[in-house]
């Protein structure tokens, strides 16, 4: 038997310590004791008191990256352009974000609005169960991703009037997809318009003397005007970033009807340009065809 108080340690010592078996079926188990010295040195946190003041510190940084920016609009804008610059992804969540600001129609932003970018969640928009004849047109536009079809040679003419009152939409014509180019993307199975190329800012004018129809958000075709003329044709101008006219207007053979831009389902700013022989979507004619006839140059 071993002599009494040999495992004994120095009475210096802060913790008591010693082992106890426990019976485990056979086996035994060594499990540590602590002394009443060594209860309280245990009690001790053992991290240090500095690094839960490190984690609510980071926490604010964290929440200032996260904290949604203001964007004022200005002269030009449209929700699709300021999206795009912004990388939010789909304009339609800049607008549900916004609707408070903007209001009932999307593509008339004014300058001086100020919008929220990045207020709430991404989610995406939900499908569109009744839509109109014309929000069933093109849900992109080939043209506007930047490089025209090879079989839509670009053009460059200037589309100034003529004596007989008719003249192009745009003071530089440069032609993208061409009208009547076949296409599965479009519900007619066709282009049914013109395409101009155009920056978002762009000038619009009347192709001819007429009054205005309809002047305000066109479904697939965004922000549009369409305008009568006097021998009973209609034209057509769409995804217009902002609207220079209102409905029962009376226009001049150009006067400035809005600015070119990206509203609708498009893939970039330009301009759709249709001529009609009523004011609605799958009553078109050739454009360029009607223009010349008139007199325009193109």
């Amino acid at each position: 038997m071993p002599a009494k108080g040999k495992h004994r340690r120095p009475k210096s010592s802060p913790v008591t310590r010693g082992m106890v078996a426990a019976g485990t079926g056979g086996a035994a188990l060594a499990i540590p004791l602590l002394g009443a010295t060594g209860a309280h040195a245990a009690a001790k946190p053992a991290a240090p008191v500095a690094a839960p003041q490190t984690v609510r510190a980071a926490a604010p940084a964290a929440a200032q990256q996260a904290a949604p920016a203001t964007y004022e609009v200005k002269s030009g804008d449209c929700l699709s352009r300021i999206a795009e610059d912004h990388r939010l992804g789909d304009w339609h969540r800049l607008y549900r974000d916004n609707r408070d600001v903007v209001g009932a129609d999307p593509s008339l932003i004014r300058p001086g609005m100020k919008l929220t970018l990045g207020a709430k969640p991404r989610a995406a928009a939900p499908q569109d169960t009744a839509r109109t004849s014309a929000e069933r047109a093109p849900a992109t536009d080939p043209s506007a991703s930047g490089a025209a079809p090879a079989e839509a040679a670009t053009t460059a003419t200037t589309g100034q009037g003529t004596a007989s009152g008719f003249r192009a939409p745009l003071d530089s014509v440069s032609i993208g997809t061409p009208y009547r180019m076949a296409g599965s993307m479009w519900s007619s199975g066709y282009h049914t318009g013109v395409d101009f190329a155009a920056e978002t800012g762009t000038p619009v004018k009347a192709v001819g003397a007429g009054t205005v129809v309809s002047a305000g958000w066109g479904g697939a075709y965004g922000n549009q005007v369409v305008v009568r003329h006097a021998d009973g044709m209609y034209s057509q101008y769409a995804h217009l970033s902002q609207l220079a006219v209102a409905e029962g207007q009376s226009v001049t053979e150009g006067q400035q009807l809005g600015l070119s831009g990206a509203t609708g389902n498009v893939t970039g700013p330009h301009l759709h340009f249709e001529i009609r022989t009523t004011p609605d979507y799958g009553s078109d004619v050739d454009p360029l065809a009607y223009l010349r006839q008139q007199g325009a140059s193109l």
